[in-house]
């Protein structure tokens, strides 16, 4: 069988390195895929938005099965495009993907379906914004509507830096089109969760939780970037919180795209925070999530071509779905100065051992030779019987991975190993 995953990062080599699993799979194509995982594809050079150029080249070489991957091409329509020629894909069409395109239809959803999530504004006059913010309780949270990506939320400490996010998402456009809108909303405190899901619009079918490790600095200091490593399952995601997840939040938000005739096929990601009030949405994303899929994905047991197939083909209810119960964690090693400016182009190597567990994000080949290529450049991932020792093992697999002006945290997982204790 002929597969084609969309997209080039962390989360796409991951998926490849699953659906490789299954005996079926003759040949994986990725579209644009990079020079870390040609071992695992033959990686093709056309962008992750070129939906025409993706879809010519499915149709040419008898593509039997996409996965579309990021969030710009479900947004722009690539599995409408796919699907029109007779292509099954795995992935949102663009009417569902609009949960995660735009905050303000998410946000309005979440109001009109009595999902719990924080209290908001929406605006689209600057003037109005500003007004608002000036008795507005602070800190509070200013998000861009549409994709920036994962740049577009900023949370704002002081009304000056609420002001200052307003004015560069609404009148400098550092997002483009995506601040012509934007969301303020209320602060909220807790532990964060994520939760990636199969869902084939009827049945939900959550994969293990995760804990994301956003900023750059360890504990937890320094800019946002799109994630520093992450650890699974996450300790404050109890089995009793599942349920009410599972009750107030996953099916009714199943249920409320139903009811907008925007039926929603694919993996959907709930971006959770647990508050004394019980869990809130913080976001939905249309599609896995990077880097969580890179500790998600290793502790699945079930085949992931035959689950994704029962999601394009509505028997997500009849398809076993298992996850080993072990402990994960994935550490990212970045280029120094991410998220900010950095360096490129220097020669990575790994011991054997390494490259085994590690999936390939910011790189390229050149001249034969693997170079880095972007901010995020691997994430190494083990899998253990304890937190700690899936902890211990992805550092020692990590100092595997070697180039100039690397650079990880130190303390991914610490937060969960207290939080156990």
């Amino acid at each position: 069988m002929k597969i084609m995953v969309v997209g080039g990062g962390g989360r796409e080599h991951a998926i490849i390195k699953k659906l490789k699993e299954n005996q079926s799979v003759t040949e994986i194509f990725a579209l644009p895929g990079n020079g870390g995982m040609a071992q695992d594809a033959i990686c093709v050079d056309i962008g992750a938005k070129d939906i025409e150029n993706i879809v010519q080249f499915a149709c040419e070489n008898g593509i039997e099965y996409a996965v579309v991957a990021p969030d710009d091409p479900l947004v722009l329509g690539c599995v409408d495009a796919l699907e029109a020629k007779g292509i099954p894909c795995f992935g949102p069409r663009s009417e569902a993907a609009v949960i995660e395109g735009s905050k303000v239809f998410s946000k309005n959803l979440m109001k009109k379906y009595g999902i719990p999530t924080a209290a908001y504004e929406v605006f689209t006059d600057m003037e109005a914004a500003l007004a608002y913010l000036e008795t507005a309780p602070i800190p509070t949270v200013i998000k861009a509507d549409g994709l920036a990506l994962g740049k577009g939320v900023i949370i704002a400490e002081t009304r000056q830096e609420a002001m200052d996010a307003v004015r560069s998402m609404m009148a400098d456009k550092v997002f483009g089109k995506s601040g012509d809108q934007i969301v303020i909303e209320e602060f909220l405190t807790g532990p964060e969760v994520s939760v990636l899901a199969f869902t084939d619009g009827k049945t939900v079918v959550p994969m293990v939780s995760s804990m994301d490790h956003k900023r750059a600095g360890d504990n937890d200091t320094g800019l946002n970037t799109g994630g520093m490593g992450t650890v699974a399952p996450n300790p404050y995601y109890t089995d009793a919180i599942a349920w009410e997840c599972m009750e107030k939040i996953f099916m009714p938000t199943i249920r409320a795209m139903n009811e907008e005739n925007r039926t929603f096929k694919g993996c959907l990601y709930f971006g959770l925070m647990l508050t004394q009030d019980g869990p809130k949405v913080i976001e939905y994303n249309c599609r896995f999530g990077d880097p969580e899929t890179q500790v998600v994905l290793p502790l699945l047991k079930s085949d992931l071509l035959t689950v994704m197939q029962a999601t394009t083909n509505g028997t997500l209810a009849d398809t076993p779905v298992e996850f080993a119960d072990q402990h994960a964690c994935c550490v990212i090693t970045a280029s120094a100065g991410y998220p900010q400016s950095y360096e490129k182009g220097f020669e990575i190597t790994m011991t054997e051992e390494t490259r085994a567990h590690t999936f390939v994000a910011g790189a390229a080949l050149k001249d034969g030779k693997l170079v880095t290529a972007g901010g995020r450049v691997t994430g190494t991932t083990a899998v253990a019987d304890s937190l700690q020792e899936a902890i211990r093992e992805a550092y020692r697999l990590a100092d595997g991975v070697r180039f100039e002006k690397a650079y990880r945290r130190s303390d991914i997982g610490q937060r969960a190993l207290a939080a156990k204790q």
